[in-house]
């Protein structure tokens, strides 16, 4: 599950959001491609910062009926530290109850594991590592250029969101549309709104919405229509704007199984900077 919902992140993750129409300066497509751009190229920028940032993860799972109705929730908490310039995730709850002491144990041992490889990495090892991470990276600024071509744009308006004024832009998908990355043939299953601070240019607020099925892989999974997807985001330091809320509704088939209907929220917190001088300090 944690696999296909980022598969998507990874192009939401770029735009989206949703508000009230209001009166406003109107924008032409240009104008507007130049500002998702921005943004865009920001958010990339974020994500490099934010490898410098420690915080808590929450993740809850809600399985639904058809009806829409929870059959059941389970929650994981995460503490997403760095190690070596990387971040890593250590599962510390389950349900909001502490590990029983056998399974903090593991985790532990699991994450010694990888201070003793990163420790040990040969610089060409190093290297390689970074250069995947910079090829990543480019690959979704090309992705960006790709979605600035899939949609028609238009400005909704101008929203006050805590205290900040941010632009609020439709997207629908343009008939004709041919894409040039594989990836990019998801763009026109959906449709979003997003919001983009004025001040700035940070995309603040997304949701998006699956128009019609999206198929990934021949029988790996589909997501059908009537998903939805939010994401917000909240200025930290003062430096940097970092992941507080993401909320997805998926109705999806993966493989060959049965459908899965589920709520996914994660939520973000107690971010806090790393510095060259913290050490990592086994549990006892």
């Amino acid at each position: 599950m944690r696999t296909l919902v980022l598969s998507v992140f990874v192009f939401l993750a770029i735009v989206g959001g949703c508000a009230e129409e209001s009166s406003a300066p109107s924008l032409s497509q240009d104008q507007i491609k130049e500002l998702i751009r921005k943004a865009a190229d920001r958010d990339l920028a974020n994500v490099k910062v934010q490898r410098d940032y420690t915080y808590i993860e929450r993740e809850e799972e809600h399985k639904l009926d058809g009806k829409g109705n929870t059959k059941s929730v389970e929650s994981k908490t995460h503490e997403v530290m760095v190690l070596y310039n990387e971040p890593v995730e250590r599962l510390i709850a389950k349900d909001d109850k502490p590990l029983p002491a056998k399974e903090a144990a593991k985790e532990d041992e699991r994450i010694q594991k990888i201070i003793d490889k990163r420790k040990n990495e040969s610089e060409s090892e190093r290297k390689k590592r970074r250069e995947k991470e910079e090829k990543e990276l480019e690959d979704d600024r090309q992705f960006v250029r790709e979605i600035t071509d899939a949609y028609n744009f238009h400005l909704a308006g101008i929203e006050n969101l805590n205290g900040r004024d941010a632009w609020v832009i439709d997207a629908d998908p343009r008939p004709g549309f041919e894409p040039h990355r594989r990836e990019a043939r998801i763009l026109p299953k959906f449709r979003f709104r997003v919001w983009i601070d004025k001040a700035d240019t940070e995309w603040v607020k997304l949701t998006a919405d699956c128009i019609d099925t999206v198929s990934f892989g021949w029988f790996l999974a589909r997501i059908h229509k009537g998903s939805h997807i939010e994401l917000d985001q909240t200025r930290v330091n003062d430096e940097v704007w970092l992941p507080r809320h993401v909320a997805l509704t998926l109705d999806a088939r993966v493989a060959l199984l049965a459908n899965v209907n589920v709520e996914e929220i994660v939520t973000f917190r107690d971010y806090k900077k790393f510095r060259t001088d913290t050490r990592i300090v086994p549990v006892e």
